[in-house]
Formats: C-alpha cells, structure tokens, sequence
C-alpha cells in the first residue's frame, strides 16, 4: 500500500501509470515480441541474417511510417541524438550552421557545431524557454537546424524550409521525441533524426535519420575532403553500413526489436496519422484541462506552439509540485518531474501514443484529487 500522506482511490489511478518523458513507456506487447524473438538475434552475430533481417525491417518500416520520399535512405548509427550531434558536425556541415534554440536540446547541437574549430561561429537565434525561436533566410550558413519538438520544454516548431533557403543549404531536424507522432512532409528536411525512447517505445542507443540525396551528397563530398573525421562518428560509415542493414559496431538489439514492433503496431492500426491522433486526443485534454482551473495552466502560451507529445505545465506558487509528484510517485503514477535545467513549478507529461488516452484522463483527475487534498 502507499505511504503516502494522500491515498488516490483505486478507482481513480491510470491502468499505466507511466508517464514519462523519456525514455517512455514500453508496452507489454513489445517485450513478449522481443521475448519471442530474443533466442534468435540476441547473442549472436550482427553481420548476419538474423539481425540485419532486423534492422532492414527497421529500415523500411521507418520509410514507410513517415512517408519517406523516393531517393531519401533511412540510416541508423550508434549512439543517440547527442551522437547524431556530433557526427552531423563533422560530416553535414560545410562551414558555418544557423540554428534556432529555445530549450536544453536545441541549443545543445548549437553548443556542438559552434566548438567545431574546423567550423565558423554558428548564427544562433535564440527564445526564451516556452517560446519558439525560428531560423530565418542566412546567406552564410550552408545548413539551417532546428528542434521538431523542444523535449525540455514543450514547444513544438513546424518543418518549413526557411523562405529563401537555396538548394545547397541543407535543414536538419531533430525529431527526437516527436518523430512518428506527427505528420510531416520530409521533403521539407534533408536529415530528420531522432531516437527510439521516445514515440516508439524502445531503449536508447541507436540514432535514426532519413538523410535526402542533397544530405547524402554532402556527407560523400566531406568525407572525401581533408577533414578528420572519427569513424564512429562518421554519417559516411552509417551510410555505408546502413545499406548493408547493419551499423558500424554491434548495435542494441534489444533496442531494435522493441523499434520494430512498436513500427509494426503503429502500421496495423492506421500508420503515422493514427498515431498523431492519439498522442493529439491526449495533449488536447491536458491543455483544456489545465486551462480549466485556476492553480494551473500551460506553460507555452501561444496554443499553436504547444507540443503533442510533451505537455508543459505550470502550477501556482501555492503548489509545491514537488509534493504533487512524490505523491503521485507513491501512488503509481510516475515521471511527471518538469525538465531539471528548466527550474519551474511546472509538470511534465510524456503523451506519445503508447500512453492511452484513458490513463491521461486518469493522470489528470489523480492530480487534481492530490491538489485538493495537499491544499
């Protein structure tokens, strides 16, 4: 039983009370496929059938959940999104990159290209966090970058190539915790990129990104330049290797047979657009029900700006929040903790189309019944 000094109803508690924002939750599903599937990939060669049959299933899967167009390759490499980072430093940007930062994550890739000794100083625009910040038109910069949705914070950008964005300047994406719960037309993108703890429900270690022919060209062109580039951080040798359906060193199988069934379930039920669907049902019913009560409200302030995947939200200074998760916590409702760095009153709530929307309605009546009771 909790010990807590409030005692939410049974009957008011999520079936799941996982919520959080990465990694997120994994559904039961997931883990009896990579159960049913461990004998055969785990333990063995990554060269081999098995695990290259895997992630080609990955690969396509990928592709065809995100409407990828003719001539862009799904490519996968070792490490997570903060690898991606740094091999898209090395091996996408010419010269100089023009970056869009409002939160931890998008400024974190701005951090990487503007050390680069090998680079020019990025142009960073920069938002307060809860805002957007957008790029704009810039002659110098031969790649333009931007978070899809800002995790830390909860604000969601669209994917536009900048108005007057000539062809040689290349957008890359970060779609780390929204990639495959929103609609996206990837013409838009030369890398969209992201990894699996998020949206699909799987475990860290792998990047993932759909690179356009213009992507691919530039990694070719620099990787035969006179540039050092580390091999595990070589978009080239992921290229390469993920043509191959394997990657450069033994990758998480886990990781890509919990990616593989949750693609798969994502595709039986409707693909991309039913998956945004959920996590938008979801997030619609945080922000009205936040905005319905006079201790609460949503961080982001401008509606078109607030994530789908990740709501933010503010409590009033009376409310420790705090106490409103270590009470949740000790009930079996999990992760609502706002983004560390951020330093707000604030709740978080990963929605990604795992979490059902039921649980969400049920996340929010156990939040307001601690509330009361706290009060």
């Amino acid at each position: 039983m909790p010990s807590a000094s409030v005692l939410i109803p049974p009957h008011l508690l999520p079936a799941d009370g996982r919520f959080g924002s990465g990694p997120s939750k994994v559904r039961a599903a997931q883990m009896d496929a990579l159960a049913a599937l461990g004998p055969s990939v785990m333990g063995t060669s990554h060269r081999q059938p098995p695990v290259r049959d895997l992630v080609a299933r990955v690969r396509r899967g990928v592709a065809e959940l995100l409407g990828a167009p003719e001539g862009h390759e799904v490519v996968l490499g070792n490490g997570g999104s903060t690898s991606f980072w740094d091999a898209a430093t090395f091996s996408l940007v010419r010269t100089l990159a023009s970056h869009a930062a409002h939160g931890e994550f998008s400024a974190k890739f701005a951090a990487a290209t503007s050390a680069a000794p090998f680079l020019a100083d990025s142009h960073v625009t920069r938002a307060e966090p809860g805002t957007l910040a957008t790029v704009a038109y810039d002659a110098d910069a031969d790649v333009y970058a931007w978070a899809h949705n800002e995790t830390s914070t909860g604000v969601v950008s669209p994917v536009v190539r900048p108005a007057g964005a000539t062809p040689d300047q290349l957008t890359l994406v970060d779609a780390t915790s929204i990639a495959g719960a929103a609609v996206v037309d990837l013409r838009e993108a030369d890398a969209y990129y992201f990894a699996p703890q998020k949206v699909f429900g799987s475990d860290g270690g792998l990047w993932l990104a759909v690179l356009s022919p213009a992507a691919i060209e530039r990694v070719a062109r620099i990787d035969a330049s006179d540039r050092w580039i580390p091999e595990s951080l070589s978009v080239q040798q992921a290229v390469t290797n993920s043509r191959l359906d394997q990657t450069l060193n033994t990758p998480a199988v886990a990781t890509l047979a919990l990616l593989a069934e949750q693609l798969d379930w994502f595709a039986d039920h409707g693909g991309l657009a039913w998956a945004a669907g959920r996590s938008r049902a979801s997030s619609d019913h945080v922000y009205a029900w936040a905005q319905a009560r006079d201790w609460a409200s949503p961080f982001v302030a401008d509606p078109a700006h607030r994530s789908p995947v990740v709501a933010t939200i503010d409590l009033d200074p009376a409310i420790d929040h705090t106490a409103v998760i270590a009470a949740l916590r000790e009930n079996g409702v999990l992760d609502v903790f706002p983004y560390r760095k951020l330093g707000r009153n604030q709740l978080r709530m990963g929605l990604f189309p795992a979490v059902d929307p039921a649980d969400v309605e049920a996340l929010t009546a156990c939040v307001d019944y601690v509330v009361e009771r706290l009060a």
